[in-house]
């Protein structure tokens, strides 16, 4: 399994993250040329080598019209540069030459910053005025992230805990504490520390773009690297002020801490707690099942149980007392080990079907999407078993 590993030691921001990415290729500089191509308006990306406390590595520098964005952001004013809402920033988005998965994922990235904004600020999201985030290098430095990790395709992300940096920091909305509103929001879910070095170690498009492809915080598991990048960042501080990224190979799927929450119910109706569960896996969780059981005054009831991250327990825990009547929940965390997963297309008789394919330890599983074969079969009036043999008999 291909794994990207950050070492976020000194925290995370869009240049270092954009470096980092560009220091793993083979040809950084001809990567530079295709984040030129994405047509942010008036941005040229471009790179140089740095080095800090004797670690040699790669700084990413956006110029916007001709200015190195240190630069633009002292000598424009809001109201030119560093204020664009919502809307104008996704009318941008849609401007970009990127992949459409790519284009969707870097409009992710700002939902994220915009709901941490009017969480922040108290204001609707269509509300919302960008500033630091809404200029262009911003937009640029996610537009990079989101498309390197596109063309590197790693099986999966995996990160350090996030060091945040402390003190204060001069933004758009005056001086504020490190890490930034903003950042704290977006931060949330994420394992993170102070530190040692004073200053903002972390940005709020760095912790959106780390929400948005990490998906566990944890020390470097054990990996085979093919390559180190060291993206460094512009301030110095009294550590190489870089995030370092790995990239390699892990033989198999590492195990991973999950969560189990439960609790015994016997004065619902099962409409009630098909609801609850219903509304339980709307909010994120991994699995949710029942376990028929017997009770005390020899009452049958039902255990409802959830599966999720361990960081998600006490929001989950919540909502089983929002939705059910229990008066407690257990909860367990364990270890698991997992197939790595992956959607494909398949062509059939029936027309294109997706197919869930499942690898790893030595074996290789796939199955045909339920709801695709219930199409065909209602559409072919025959049953499930039917379809599903013939599309397979097709591939073979």
């Amino acid at each position: 399994m291909k794994l990207l590993y950050f070492d976020c030691g000194m925290g995370a921001a869009g240049d270092m993250l954009t470096a980092a990415l560009l220091d793993l290729l083979p040809d950084p500089e001809e990567a530079v040329g295709r984040l030129n191509a994405i047509g942010v308006p008036g941005v040229r990306f471009r790179t140089e080598r740095a080095v800090q406390h004797g670690i040699a590595g790669r700084r990413c520098i956006v110029e916007v019209n001709g200015e190195e964005e240190a630069h633009v952001h002292a000598h424009h004013t809001h109201h030119d540069h560093h204020h664009r809402t919502p809307a104008q920033i996704d009318a941008l988005i849609d401007g970009l030459a990127l992949p459409p998965e790519v284009r969707a994922q870097v409009r992710q990235v700002y939902a994220r910053l915009a709901q941490a904004e009017s969480a922040v600020h108290g204001v609707p999201v269509t509300e919302i005025h960008f500033h630091e985030v809404g200029t262009l290098d911003a937009v640029a430095d996610i537009a990079a992230v989101c498309l390197l990790l596109h063309e590197l395709a790693p099986d999966a992300v995996v990160a350090s805990p996030v060091r945040v940096g402390f003190g204060t920091v001069r933004c758009a909305h005056g001086t504020l504490p490190v890490p930034a509103p903003a950042t704290a929001a977006l931060l949330q879910g994420i394992p993170v520390y102070a530190g040692d070095i004073e200053g903002e170690l972390c940005t709020p498009t760095g912790a959106a773009l780390l929400q948005q492809f990490v998906t566990r915080f944890e020390r470097q598991p054990e990996m085979t690297p093919s390559a180190v990048g060291y993206g460094m960042g512009k301030k110095e501080f009294s550590a190489p002020n870089c995030v370092r990224a790995w990239l390699g190979e892990t033989a198999e799927t590492p195990a991973e801490d999950v969560t189990t929450l439960a609790c015994n119910l016997d004065d619902m109706t099962p409409e009630a707690i098909a609801y609850a569960a219903q509304r339980l896996l709307d909010a994120g969780a991994l699995d949710v099942w029942t376990v028929p059981i017997g009770m005390k005054k020899s009452r049958p009831g039902t255990q409802l149980c959830l599966l999720c991250r361990p960081e998600e327990a006490a929001r989950f825990a919540a909502q089983f007392f929002r939705y059910t009547t229990t008066l407690g929940v257990r909860v367990q965390t364990q270890r698991r080990y997992t197939l790595v997963r992956r959607e494909e297309t398949a062509e059939t008789p029936f027309g294109p079907m997706r197919r869930k394919v499942a690898e790893g330890f030595g074996v290789t599983r796939s199955k045909l999407e339920y709801e695709d074969v219930a199409r065909a079969a209602a559409a072919e009036d025959c049953a499930l078993f039917e379809i599903r043999r013939a599309a397979e008999d097709a591939k073979e």
